[in-house]
């Protein structure tokens, strides 16, 4: 069973930049809203690359945007 998921603070960093819409921050990375819409509520996993436009949209690291959780406690 695969218990990996990642969680995101997207809707927060939008607020924590100006009240940024969903569509603004497509417009800056270069996606759909639609696309955004689904990252945030956790149901799609951005690419690497995207991940990276992201963070830098709101210039902060890849790992302040994005949580990786596997299931597995850390040893």
């Amino acid at each position: 069973m695969n218990d990996d998921h990642i969680t995101n603070r997207i809707r927060r960093l939008r607020f924590d930049h100006g009240e940024m819409t969903q569509q603004q921050l497509a417009d800056k990375v270069g996606v759909t809203r639609q696309t955004i819409l689904a990252i945030e509520a956790g149901k799609y996993a951005p690419s690497l690359p995207l991940a990276f436009r992201i963070a830098r949209a709101f210039h902060t690291t890849v790992e302040d945007v994005f949580q990786y959780h596997n299931g597995v406690e850390p040893s």
